[in-house]
């Protein structure tokens, strides 16, 4: 099935909002409401989209976004000129077929653009996400840090420069 990669739009929430909840035990959740705030935040949210309909999404953030996310700050205190990749969720059924390397590169692709110097964002390892963190390995980040992230739940800090 071909899957192309195109922004959000509207039309798209339900589909990205039941996707997300699928996903929520390694990521937050969000409701209609919460959507439309990260929409209209995000310098990037892009949406993967098959003859099924919507397989995946991604949303992410430039420095200087008004975003309330711990994770977001953390990175926010230490670096100028990143983006921040907040959430990507990928439908089970599509994932290992590359959908995520395309999220990614659509996201370098835009950093180099407009003379971005990092892409960021945050694994668990507190319980581990370790599809994620062999993902992030294997594209390139290094952990430069950890957090708490409440409820027993760790992160690591992920950083890759553009380059």
């Amino acid at each position: 099935m071909e899957i192309s990669i195109r922004p959000f739009e509207q039309r798209d929430s339900a589909a990205v909002l039941q996707l997300n909840a699928e996903s929520v035990a390694v990521l937050s959740p969000m409701d209609e409401r919460r959507l439309q705030q990260l929409h209209a935040m995000a310098r990037l949210h892009l949406v993967a989209e098959g003859a099924a309909g919507v397989v995946g999404f991604l949303i992410a953030f430039a420095d200087g976004a008004a975003y309330d996310s711990s994770n977001y700050q953390w990175f926010t205190s230490r670096l100028k000129r990143f983006i921040y990749i907040d959430r990507v969720v990928i439908s089970p059924a599509q994932r290992g077929g590359g959908l995520g390397r395309a999220f990614y590169q659509q996201v370098e692709g835009y950093a180099r653009t407009h003379e971005l110097a990092w892409m960021a964002c945050e694994v668990d390892v507190e319980p581990p996400n370790l599809a994620s963190l062999a993902f992030h390995q294997r594209l390139g980040f290094a952990e430069v840090g950890r957090q708490s992230a409440g409820a027993g739940k760790q992160v690591a800090m992920q950083l890759r420069s553009v380059g």
